[in-house]
């Protein structure tokens, strides 16, 4: 095996992460602010995205004045490769058609898939010898490994607070002091 043979190699595992991933639990749910800051997004994408039915979330979700939505791990999952998506010019009519893909998928699944995109379609990639075109036409050039970004939001979320659908909430194991308890629980009302 040549030199180049070494780095394709070393790019299709960046590309294909058979890594094993721990999800948070499915129950705790993430206000607005907090699903933000994760996903790395504005609250009005957020708000937008849950208004139009983009990416909704799936703890509990806005019923009226002074409620608040609750998104799960994996709704953060989505939001933040909806974010990555829109960033490299992929437009919403396309992305809107790789979160239902993604929507009929398990959630575990998630993250041995690899999401391409040639700026104007998306692709999923099961394999290296497997492509699949989500939105018909064109070419992949670049890819997201949906197992990196679910790593990037679950280290993101072990540190911020969280809340059950009753409200009660809950603090990551992680922060450490009683006053880094608290202002956990003050960023997060």
């Amino acid at each position: 095996m040549n030199v180049s043979d070494n780095e394709s190699v070393s790019g299709q595992s960046a590309l294909f992460d058979d890594a094993e991933l721990r999800p948070l639990p499915a129950n705790i749910g993430y206000r607005g602010p907090i699903a933000c800051a994760a996903a790395g997004i504005t609250y009005r994408q957020l708000d937008y995205w849950a208004r139009t039915g983009l990416v909704t979330p799936s703890i509990r979700d806005a019923s009226g004045s002074g409620t608040q939505r609750l998104y799960g791990f994996r709704d953060i999952l989505v939001l933040r490769i909806v974010k990555r998506l829109i960033d490299t010019g992929v437009s919403l009519p396309n992305i809107r058609a790789a979160v239902e893909h993604l929507d009929q998928r398990g959630g575990d699944d998630l993250s041995r898939i690899t999401l391409m995109s040639d700026g104007a379609s998306i692709y999923e990639c099961r394999s290296a010898d497997e492509v699949v075109d989500l939105v018909r036409g064109g070419q992949g050039v670049f890819g997201i490994a949906v197992g990196s970004v679910w790593r990037e939001v679950e280290g993101t979320l072990a540190t911020l607070p969280g809340e059950n659908p009753d409200g009660e909430i809950s603090v990551p194991p992680t922060a450490g002091d009683e006053l880094a308890a608290r202002r956990a629980r003050r960023a997060a009302s």
